[in-house]
């Protein structure tokens, strides 16, 4: 089974649009998308509108999650970063409202279960940043109260597959899905995931567990140009250009 994951879109259509073009190309079984719909871009909207018509299941991130609290304010005249929020109309921020905290799925292969999470931040908060040299301990902590054998996160915009070995030699995977639209790695080409399980799949055995970090070319150049176009800080298009 072929799972792709991905997140952090910051309403960067054009980004969005490469990946759903890359990603037709494709033979896979399942889409989720871990959160951050919007922020930081003049697209929202048609980010939402398009994912909703893909009938793709989301979770809320916390750029999501902040959409109403900013609108309730009612600012004539929004910050320059609140720009991309007050953007916003009512039917999709009502849509990012509802939006779960996680989503959970338990697959089965001849070997034995896998519990797999999907959140944004970490399964304590939307907010809180899962990196790939968080402390050991207290990674096995958040996945143990979880009951998490496989924790995909997203938020840091840094794709990352980390591995740890317990004491009984199962493994535990936490799959970090990097950015769409908006990456931080360095690296400004957009970037999601393809995890895939198998019958055969254990965690006895990490190599049964096979993640796939794609990277794809999007047109940069206009939505730089769309940004700078826009009441939205300058410094915005400067994080697009230089993936920071």
């Amino acid at each position: 089974m072929k799972i792709v994951l991905f997140s952090d879109i910051h309403a960067n259509l054009p980004a969005l649009n490469a990946m759903f073009a890359d990603l037709d190309d494709r033979k896979v079984d399942a889409i989720y998308c871990l959160g951050d719909l919007v922020g930081y871009h003049v697209w929202p909207n048609e980010v939402i509108e398009l994912i909703r018509a893909r009938r793709i299941p989301v979770i809320s991130g916390n750029h999501d999650a902040k959409v109403e609290k900013i609108k309730a304010r009612g600012e004539k005249e929004p910050s320059e970063k609140n720009y991309a929020y007050n953007l916003i109309n009512d039917e999709n921020a009502s849509y990012l409202r509802d939006l779960p905290a996680h989503i959970r799925l338990e697959y089965r292969s001849i070997k034995e279960q896998i519990n797999l999470l999907m959140v944004h931040g970490s399964p304590r908060r939307n907010d809180e940043y899962v990196l790939s040299d968080t402390p050991e301990s207290e990674v096995l902590q958040m996945m143990q109260e979880a009951g998490a054998s496989i924790l995909c996160v997203a938020h840091s915009h840094k794709p990352y597959h980390r591995i740890i070995k317990l004491e009984d030699q199962h493994c535990v995977h936490i799959i970090n899905t990097g950015s769409v639209g908006k990456p931080k790695d360095g690296n400004p080409q957009g970037g999601y995931v393809i995890l895939e399980l198998s019958s055969q799949t254990t965690l006895v055995k990490p190599e049964s567990i096979k993640v796939e970090f794609i990277r794809f070319d999007y047109d940069l150049r206009t939505a730089i140009a769309a940004i700078e176009a826009s009441p939205l800080p300058n410094e915005f298009a400067d994080m697009l250009r230089d993936a920071y």
